[in-house]
């Protein structure tokens, strides 16, 4: 795994704790019928770094594994275009998860850089 690939892989495990963790301060308020107002200027930036991921990964990874980031990229654009304010948080913690489930499929398809070994140690 090059470097690039390396890093790429790391921005999209950062992507996918950082929708967990958005996730998970929803989640207390799941029985809560009012709107969800999530920080719309944290969630386009999210949205910006995602995009960007999906155009870099092209030619760095295999097409179903850029097809997955593609399509939480374009989840998370819908999520966007909804907030703040029209989704409950119901809802919205579902689309979190919409946005999820590609991220983790994209990262367990993109090979795990092999661990690294010192001279001296035995393989």
């Amino acid at each position: 795994m090059t470097s690039e690939q390396r890093q790429l892989r790391q921005t999209l495990v950062f992507l996918r704790t950082s929708f967990e963790a958005i996730q998970h301060s929803i989640a207390g308020r799941l029985d809560d019928p009012l709107p969800c107002w999530l920080d719309t200027a944290m969630l386009a930036m999210l949205a910006r770094e995602l995009g960007r991921c999906g155009q870099e990964a092209k030619p760095l990874f295999s097409a179903p594994a850029v097809e997955q980031i593609q399509i939480a990229s374009r989840q998370c654009e819908l999520l966007l275009k909804q907030c703040p304010g029209v989704l409950n948080s119901a809802v919205c913690y579902r689309q979190l998860a919409a946005i999820m489930l590609p991220l983790t499929s994209a990262i367990g398809q993109i090979d795990t850089p092999a661990k690294r070994r010192w001279p001296w140690q035995r393989a």
